[in-house]
């Protein structure tokens, strides 16, 4: 019966009742919309961050992140990357040797990092072989080939087809020495990258530098970012049981989740202030409604109708409001970001100034659970939690005043 009365009481006046609602499924569309672009770029920018090098997650051994030497290696990692390769949710898995060399060429020198890589594997785990801008990329059957940044090719005054010479220490502390045929060179859109890295084929960087056969760190890839997280767990127990640690996405780019979370605690700023002032003004319509039927409640008192009902009746008719103006909201606005995630939104700026963060030239927004849900829950909550000021200025009255108010 309440229910049904608070449904007759919301129409009394329409027209304050669509605004109301309109209100509420503006903001709740918009949060829904935001939140789903937020998703939808963050996930875009540690993709491609990812992507270019690092992988989605790394098998490291014991202390590698804090001295990163070649003393510190994986001695048997075949095996390991093929146990890796089987997990749910993994792709592929890179075996690495990382060392620190200095190149020469001419009269020239550079300190660089040299990293040798299986080509076939590492094709699937970075991004480096689609960012070749003159030559090649590394082949499985490549001996001393080697590709490089552009801008460590022109320090060095290096072009395709010719001979880069490294220098630098071998595991057993002996001299590193070899002499390579530059391939290939790539343009990743990361200049730290760009000047500092050289690859090379993984048995003759282990030949080089004396590892044995040992690898310093395995990147792994799959189809996305949220599938190797998914693996994760499965990839630290084979970690321990290998007797290595694993590194997840956050622990190898804690620039880019710090800068993550700094943009996602502002936004949730900007989305409370907006969710409590909507829901002030909503609040502000039921008290003005409530003061207008005074009376009216007066009589339901004299009738023998107990102040809670009349206090849950007009609960009951603000929740009814903020629910379908948060249902409408919810419909609008995942519709119109589930549109907009299929088409993609293309920003009017320089590709290249999203290529510094990372990111593609088109951005599709990402509707999740998390995204769809949080702004009409929050919008709801405030509603609703707000709605025990009405709840109380009604139970407070009495008969004889409340009927002979104004």
């Amino acid at each position: 019966m309440l229910a049904a009365l608070a449904w007759r009481n919301l129409w009394r006046r329409p027209q304050r009742t669509v605004l109301s609602l309109i209100s509420i499924a503006l903001v709740t569309g918009l949060l829904v919309f935001m939140l789903s672009f937020q998703e939808g770029v963050y996930g875009a920018m540690k993709e491609a961050t990812l992507r270019i090098f690092d992988g989605y997650a790394q098998l490291q051994p014991p202390g590698w992140a804090d001295d990163p030497t070649l003393e510190r290696a994986i001695d048997r990692p075949a095996a390991l990357v093929r146990q890796a390769e089987r997990l749910r949710g993994v792709g592929a898995a890179a075996p690495r040797v990382n060392a620190f060399a200095i190149l020469a060429h001419g009269e020239r020198s550079y300190g660089a990092a040299v990293v040798g890589v299986d080509p076939d594997r590492e094709r699937r785990v970075s991004s480096i072989a689609s960012t070749i801008r003159t030559g090649r990329y590394l082949a499985a059957g490549d001996s001393d080939a080697a590709i490089l940044g552009e801008t460590l090719a022109r320090n060095l005054d290096l072009a395709v087809g010719g001979e880069v010479t490294v220098l630098g220490s071998a595991r057993d502390g002996s001299v590193a020495v070899d002499v390579l045929h530059v391939v290939g060179l790539y343009r990743s859109g990361v200049p730290d990258l760009d000047r500092t890295i050289l690859e090379m084929p993984l048995a003759r960087a282990q030949d080089t530098f004396g590892m044995q056969g040992a690898a310093n760190t395995i990147a792994v890839g799959g189809p996305s970012l949220a599938a190797v997280d998914g693996a994760v767990p499965a990839l630290r127990t084979l970690g321990r049981q290998a007797g290595v640690s694993l590194r997840d996405w956050a622990a190898l780019e804690p620039a880019l989740r710090e800068a993550i979370e700094l943009k996602y605690a502002v936004a949730m700023l900007f989305y409370a202030t907006l969710v409590v002032v909507v829901a002030f003004i909503i609040l502000n319509t039921l008290l003005m409604s409530v003061l207008e039927r005074t009376r009216e409640f007066g009589m339901l008192l004299a009738l023998g109708m107990r102040p809670g009902q009349i206090g849950a009746m007009v609960w009951i008719e603000l929740l009814g409001l903020a629910l379908l103006g948060c249902l409408v909201g919810l419909v609008v606005g995942g519709g119109v970001t589930l549109w907009l995630e299929a088409r993609g939104i293309v920003y009017p700026i320089d590709p290249r100034l999203l290529a510094q963060f990372g990111l593609p030239t088109r951005l599709y927004p990402a509707l999740t659970p998390l995204s769809a849900l949080f702004g009409p829950v929050a919008l709801l909550m405030a509603i609703t939690v707000g709605g025990i000021a009405p709840y109380l200025r009604v139970t407070g009255l009495t008969p004889a005043l409340a009927m002979r108010a104004p």
